[in-house]
Parts: C-alpha cells; structure tokens; sequence
C-alpha cells in the first residue's frame, strides 16, 4: 500500500508519518519511508541524530542510476537522459517491490532499526544553497515518482511518504500515485482552508483522502474539526508526552506511547488496508500516461529533444500480476 501524509508546514504530517511508520513496523509490516518534504526531518522523526540524518543518501544527486535501472531493457526509451520524471515503465521496464534487493535500495536506501523491526529510509535529499535560483525542488522528488511509478506493491507491504508541505504536493502526479493520503489538519481556518483545497484538486483524479486532526486540546477543536470537514475526518490527536521526550532526545520505547494514540494509529492502518480491495490498476497506469503526456508536451519534449509520447506502451498496464508472471 502508498501512503501519503499532506498538510500545511507545521501541522505535525512529519510527526505523525513517523508514528505510522512505527506502528506498522512493530507489528511486523514490511516498510519503505520516504521524505519528499522540501524540510528533510523524518528522519530525525525516526531517531536518526544529526549526522546521521545528514548521510543519508539523496536520491535526486542519484537520479541518473535510478533511470538507468528502471530503463532496463524497454525499447522505447532511447537511453536513461531521455527519461523524465513522468516516464511510465512498458516492456522490457524494471519493476520494484518493497520486499527485495535491488541496485535503486542499494544505492538510495538505509536502515533505520526501530523497537520491534527495521524500515528502509530513503530521502530526496535537501533543497540547498547551490539550488538556489537555478533548480526547482520537484526536480529531485522526480526520483520519487519515477519509483512509485515503477512500484508494484502488494497487500501488507507498505510504502509512507512525507510529502512537501500545502499545495506543493500538486506540482506534479506524484499526488495521484498513493492509495491513500493522510491530510493532518489542525483546528484552525488555516488548516481547514488546506484540507478544501486538498480535497478540491484531488477530487478530479479519484484521490482516495482522510484527515487527520492534529494539536486538538479540546473538545471544541473537535467539534470544530467534524462540523468543517465532516465525514473526512479520521481520528483526532493531541498533545504527545512521548513525542515530546522523542523530540528532546530522550526517546522512550514505542509501547510507552498513550494507548489513545495508538489506537488512532491502528485506525490509519484500518484506513489504509481498507484500500486494498479497491486498486484499480488500469487507472493507476492511465494517470501515469496523462501526467507524462502534460509534462512531455509542457517541457519535456524540448528539454530531451524527443517525442517523449512514444515511451508510452499502450498495451502496458501496471499491477501485480506482472509481478507473478515473472516470479
């Protein structure tokens, strides 16, 4: 399953993606986590100290290999330069699936252990001084959606990816590329006003979205929280002393969270697994191929100096059977 977690800076999406990815992993799940946030903190979020989050390898400084790989043998693709990050995989493509080895793990992915297990961390990587007004940030959460695009997950396997903060999550079709997306709003008009206008682009692509309330002190926030979003709204969560200890550096074992939050973290994994049954795979693919057509039309073309609309494989669909078929 993908998971997204959304949400205006500040709202605690990073916190609570965190506390997701920790939950699924002590019941034993399989876990790929990814930071696409502009503000690199989930692995911080993990217990990582500084340094340590700081050698994190950065996917967007390995793009090139990514493509590469994902290339594998597919004759419509000229060579790695010409792919983009809409490029959708046909035959010949290399897929990816969350419980394996293979060179984009090797390269883009650590460890990071966690009470009970291990998840495999991969981070787009800061948006730095060098970058300053000669990139733009989606260039580097292109490894992301090429990955995702070339992703074949199944049910119990998970992949958690902490997105960029507010609207800049629809800068691209990486929106569209999750099963489910967590939006954490707080009790505020501000946070209200970035779940409508969520909720407002993604209802056009069929983006399955609940919210998450979060800094709720009361229930007036609650009631708040139901009577602007209404059936939206998931689960409610509030002040963390766990958290807090995590964030002062004295982390405490995962169990030690307050039972109340761990329930609203089994109703995220209720949420999602939920979701499962519902994956239509024939859509997912047909996104891929209306957002590579966008950008190839927009920039793409004249940037690779190709007609990048002949990647396409009309007779391709992504899904597990794929996966089956090979094994």
């Amino acid at each position: 399953m993908k998971i997204a977690f959304v949400g205006k800076g500040g709202s605690g999406k990073t916190t609570l993606s965190s506390l997701f990815i920790r939950h699924l992993v002590a019941a034993g799940a399989p876990v790929v986590a990814v930071d696409a946030d502009i503000n690199q903190h989930l692995g911080a979020a993990l217990g990582l100290d500084e340094a340590q989050a700081a050698a994190l390898p950065a996917m967007g400084d390995r793009l090139l290999m990514i493509k590469d790989y994902l290339r594998g043998s597919n004759p419509r693709i000229a060579s790695a330069e010409t792919m983009i990050k809409t490029t959708p995989p046909g035959e010949g493509s290399r897929l990816l699936r969350v419980c394996e080895d293979n060179p984009v793990y090797d390269a883009c992915a650590r460890p990071v252990e966690l009470d009970g297990g291990t998840v495999r961390l991969m981070v787009t990587g800061p948006f730095s001084d060098a970058d300053l007004g000669v990139a733009c940030y989606h260039s580097k959460t292109g490894a992301v959606e090429l990955f995702l695009n070339h992703l074949v997950d199944g049910r119990d396997e998970y992949v958690v990816v902490d997105m960029t903060a507010g609207s800049d999550s629809f800068a691209s079709g990486m929106f569209t590329r999750f099963d489910l997306t967590f939006l954490v709003a707080e009790p505020t008009r501000k946070g209200v006003s970035v779940y409508r206008q969520y909720k407002e682009y993604a209802q056009d692509y069929g983006v399955a979205l609940k919210v998450v309330g979060n800094k709720v002190q009361s229930q007036d926030d609650v009631d708040f929280l139901r009577a602007e979003i209404g059936e939206d709204l998931l689960v409610t969560v509030g002040h963390s002393d766990w958290v807090r200890a995590m964030e002062k550096g004295r982390p405490i074992p995962f169990e030690h969270l307050a039972e109340g939050d761990h329930e609203s973290l089994r109703a995220l994994r209720s949420a999602a697994d939920a979701m499962y049954d519902r994956r239509n795979w024939e859509r997912y693919t047909r996104q891929m191929v209306h957002f590579h057509l966008k950008n190839a039309g927009t920039w793409g073309n004249a940037r690779t100096g190709s007609d990048l609309a002949a990647q396409i494989d009309p007779g391709f669909v992504l899904g597990e059977g794929l996966m089956a078929a090979t094994a």
